[in-house]
């Protein structure tokens, strides 16, 4: 099937022709130079160097380390990854939107490379470094808000949701969290307690931490009948008033687009209620901006899309261009509540990760990948939307930027079908195309290409995708009407 598909994409033509010589507006720094941007499939996904690699992960790695596709990668860059068998694969992940430059993006991999050779680690708190300062500027010129900000650096986003949490309990005195149905937050005790989603995240590891209540979250596509967001959040105001009360809040904790949780975009108008009622009350309003950051929505910070400032920020993921990074951001009167000692970790904001956050944030400046996630969105939108014209099982195409979704359903409703989005998925990996699912219900097929892929290469990812949901079975409109 795979040459079958293949040929239907490319018309018979050579896909090598697609170079790493790029003339685009992007000067060439599309990261990992020497490999050629296109796809070409040497073996069957996973080969043979790869199916070797796998028996001995599964016989010294943990069974709970699940791997979507068993193809070990060798290089990757721009918008590609290359495995040991030599298949060049077209890369609509970004590693759960992390290699936004793009791996080995140049000025990441020189700053990493300096660093690496001046220090590799003292730990913040005990001898101090540069580069963690510098960061820290950064954070606080970049992300939203005029106001006095300071940081904390840390290692992952769950660490960062949880240091916000501590941080917001010590400013307010207050004990109680608020999270949303769908969210995700991480996979620590607390953390996971703030996840909404049982399987594979927190099924069999409680018990979990207390005060942590769950609001309803606005989710367009679910609601019984049409919602506004002002509405959606007075909803959720009414339940936390009546089973939290403000006097009890610490927090609200929030991503301003859901990741794990199926890229749900709330409603307009349901961010900025919530962070007035927080405002209002005495409460922290924090922004989980760990998947959304950095460029990725078509802003620097996906909140930023209706003027909401929050009061802490947690960021990761595309802060460091693969390297483990994460922040706590906010108010500096906040940030300086807690009692000195009572932040920070052993590698927290270690200095060659701050090295390569500082080379991802200058190459983002630099390309201005806010506007081209914008583009690759414009890219995405379009044919995505044709896409669910020509099949029914497409409920609904969100997103905004390079963090697009279709939530795959059985035809004519709102039926979640994992089944079909799982076959698309893996029948996508295996003619060379690395996608991911996600969703509440497993359902939802999203799209989170490097920020630095090319059109050519953006655009034939998209053509595979649209040729595997024949492959796998959907029924087209036209075929749904018949049976209907």
């Amino acid at each position: 099937m795979s040459s079958d598909v293949q040929s239907d994409i490319h018309g018979g033509s050579d896909t090598d022709s697609h170079t790493a010589s790029h003339t685009d507006s992007h000067g060439g720094l599309l990261g990992g130079p020497t490999l050629p941007q296109h796809r070409h499939l040497v073996t069957e996904i996973p080969g043979p160097i790869s199916r070797a690699l796998h028996e001995r992960k599964t016989a010294s790695v943990s069974g709970g380390v699940s791997v979507g596709l068993p193809a070990y990668i060798a290089a990757a860059g721009g918008g590609v990854v290359v495995d040991v068998d030599g298949n060049s694969l077209i890369d609509l992940a970004a590693g759960i939107a992390v290699t936004s430059v793009g791996n080995a993006a140049p000025k990441v991999a020189e700053k990493v490379a300096r660093q690496v050779h001046q220090f590799t680690h003292t730990c913040f708190m005990v001898v101090p470094y540069e580069g963690y300062v510098e960061v820290c500027e950064q954070l606080a010129e970049l992300t939203p808000g005029s106001h006095a900000k300071k940081s904390v650096l840390l290692n992952s986003g769950a660490e960062a949701v949880e240091n916000a949490v501590k941080i917001a309990r010590v400013a307010t005195g207050r004990n109680a969290v608020v999270v949303f149905d769908h969210a995700y937050h991480g996979r620590t005790n607390l953390t996971m307690a703030m996840t909404a989603k049982n399987a594979p995240y927190k099924n069999g590891f409680g018990p979990f931490a207390g005060e942590v209540y769950r609001a309803p979250m606005s989710y367009p596509f679910r609601e019984p009948v049409p919602i506004k967001g002002a509405e959606a959040a007075e909803r959720a105001i009414t339940m936390i008033e009546k089973q939290v009360g403000a006097e009890n809040l610490a927090a609200i904790v929030i991503e301003p687009i859901q990741g794990e949780g199926g890229f749900v975009v709330p409603a307009e108008g349901f961010l900025p209620a919530l962070s007035e009622w927080c405002t209002k009350h005495g409460v922290v309003f924090v922004a989980d901006e760990i998947q959304t950051g950095f460029c990725r929505t078509g802003d620097w910070f996906a909140c930023e899309n209706e003027g909401v400032v929050p009061d802490l920020i947690t960021t990761a993921k595309g802060i460091a261009g693969g390297l483990p990074l994460a922040a706590v951001t906010g108010r500096a009167e906040i940030m300086d509540a807690v009692h000195p000692g009572g932040l920070g970790g052993t590698y927290g904001g270690n200095p060659v990760a701050c090295a390569a956050a500082l080379g991802a944030i200058e190459t983002m400046k630099e390309l201005d990948l806010a506007a081209r996630a914008r583009h690759i969105g414009q890219i995405m939108s379009r044919r995505l939307h044709e896409l669910a014209e020509r099949y029914p099982s497409i409920g609904e195409v969100r997103g905004r930027g390079a963090m697009m979704a279709i939530e795959v359903v059985k035809p004519g409703t709102i039926t979640p079908d994992a089944d079909l989005a799982g076959a698309v998925n893996r029948i996508c990996h295996s003619e060379g195309v690395l996608t991911l699912t996600c969703g509440t219900f497993g359902n939802v097929f999203r799209f989170l290409p490097p920020l630095v892929i090319d059109d050519a290469l953006l655009e034939e990812g998209l053509a595979v995708v649209e040729q595997v949901f024949a492959a796998a079975g959907a029924p087209t409109r036209r075929e749904s009407a018949v049976v209907g």
